[in-house]
């Protein structure tokens, strides 16, 4: 049997003006510039420049009852709606500005400065492959060798699987022994090493390239051809007495080792996507902190003064019981006059949300940016958000991917935020202070004889920091240190 039921329930949905201002929220300075160009193309309606003009006439002189409600011509998807053009079109309210308020007070004029043009690794490959004067036949097997190299420079292909390539694309029917003479010469290429199929492999090319007379070069040759796992281990005794060679000898040869490149793809990048452009300035004047956000390429935006006027024209005719433009005109202009001050007022209120959560985390690591390292307080996200009424997820999509530029360099916001531990005092202090901490304890080891994660953690303990091993042992992995015995160096009596 069929049975009807009605049920009522609350549901919190967003409006496309939240969602928008949301990815306006999350995006940093030159994603930013980037999503305005973008609008500013498919809305003719939005315009860069500062608005100099005078604010649209509202007709106060008409009177209420001779107001124009209905704006458009009904359609018949849109039959229920009822529009204000002048209330459509009032700017008094400040969230509807016309203009993105922009403060360039603190800020220098900046332009995009011209790139030089950058290459990729496989185009400057291919353009050596020139001076090598290759048949035919070797010229397919090098396009499909450097067609195969990984991002960081390595071949990880099979042998046998190029063979089949070229046997299946071109119909030339080759053997192993021709792609690995083909590979070695590539792989002597700029960047020496390139699509070695290891590291063993990569730096013992680059090691073959340099002169004869290096010192170290030939015992870093036989340690990694003989030796590799003893190397790989840090096994110095059992290396000497493998090779038959003197610690000095060693030594020589560890250093020539560590100056090589062990992924001679990386690097392959512009300036532009190494350069940081931070989101916010903080420096210290007069003892008070001066917190400005960067946006010198960022536009001003105000809505076409071109396309206003057809509007008001709009209003006026409809006041006279006539239309000026069909109803497909007037849906676009109030369709893309919504969309511009939409994205105006998005604009708008990213700024006063990131400025006022920068101003919040300031406030709460004060000592820090007065200071720099060593000041750091726990914090986190929770604390910014009730310090300033806002949901923690808003303050993660600020902080997220945004960089402060600060009188003691240029920090992440992430790097403020971090959990809090105890002293034997019953200070509290950010675990990022612990990290470097540890970081400045094995810096001063005896790389003779490196400290074990149980020896720190008896280090910190005397200095007030009551942390267990393991915890030494999660520290030391986030900063990348490697355990005692990797960090053991060759020392000379």
């Amino acid at each position: 049997m069929l049975n009807l039921s009605q049920r009522q329930s609350l549901q919190q949905r967003l409006s496309p003006q939240q969602i928008q201002y949301i990815k306006l929220l999350q995006l940093p300075t030159l994603a930013l510039e980037q999503r305005i160009k973008q609008e500013l193309e498919i809305n003719p309606l939005l315009e860069e420049g500062e608005d100099e003009l005078e604010e649209l006439e509202t007709l106060d002189e008409q009177s209420e009852d001779d107001q124009f409600d209905d704006v458009l011509e009904p359609e018949k998807e849109q039959s229920d709606e009822d529009y204000d053009w002048e209330e459509f079109l009032d700017t008094e309210d400040d969230l509807y500005g016309y203009k993105a308020a922009v403060d360039h007070s603190a800020e220098e004029d900046q332009r995009e400065t011209p790139l030089a043009s950058i290459s990729s690794m496989v185009e400057s490959l291919r353009d050596q492959l020139s001076f090598l004067h290759l048949s035919e036949d070797d010229m397919f097997i090098a396009e499909q060798i450097i067609g195969s190299i990984d991002e960081d420079g390595y071949l990880r292909r099979p042998l046998e699987s190029i063979v089949d390539d070229v046997a299946f694309n071109q119909g030339i029917m080759l053997s192993e022994e021709q792609v690995e003479q083909m590979l070695y010469r590539i792989q002597r290429l700029d960047p020496v090493g390139v699509a070695a199929r290891d590291l063993r492999e990569c730096l013992l090319v680059q090691l073959d390239m340099l002169p004869e007379g290096v010192p170290g070069r030939d015992v870093a040759i036989d340690m990694l051809t003989y030796a590799y796992k003893a190397f790989t281990m840090k096994h110095f005794d059992q290396i000497m007495k493998r090779l038959d060679v003197e610690d000095h000898e060693l030594k020589d040869a560890f250093e020539l080792i560590t100056r090589l490149n062990p992924k001679p793809g990386e690097g392959e990048f512009t300036a532009s996507e190494n350069y940081i452009t931070p989101d916010f300035t903080v420096r210290v004047e007069d003892e008070d902190f001066v917190i400005t956000l960067n946006s010198g390429n960022t536009p001003e935006l105000r809505v076409s003064r071109h396309y206003q006027h057809m509007l008001e024209k709009v209003v006026a005719d409809k006041k006279k019981g006539r239309d000026s433009y069909d109803s497909e005109t007037q849906q676009f202009l109030r369709s893309k006059f919504e969309s511009a001050r939409w994205f105006i007022n998005s604009i708008n209120q990213r700024r006063q949300t990131m400025l006022s959560v920068m101003h919040a985390i300031v406030e709460q690591q004060e000592d820090f940016f007065r200071e720099g390292e060593g000041n750091l307080k726990p914090m986190i996200l929770k604390d910014i958000a009730e310090k300033i009424g806002m949901d923690i997820s808003t303050i993660s999509r600020v902080v997220n991917g945004k960089y402060v530029q600060t009188e003691f360099g240029v920090y992440e916001l992430k790097h403020f935020f971090s959990e809090g531990l105890s002293t034997d005092s019953g200070e509290e202090v950010s675990n990022k202070e612990v990290k470097a901490l540890i970081d400045r304890i094995i810096s001063g080891e005896d790389k003779k004889k490196p400290l074990s994660d149980q020896r720190i953690a008896d280090m910190l303990d005397k200095k007030g920091f009551n942390i267990a091993r393991r915890t030494v042992t999660k520290y030391r992995e986030q900063l990348g240190v490697p355990v005692a015995r990797l960090r053991k160096e060759i020392i000379l009596s």
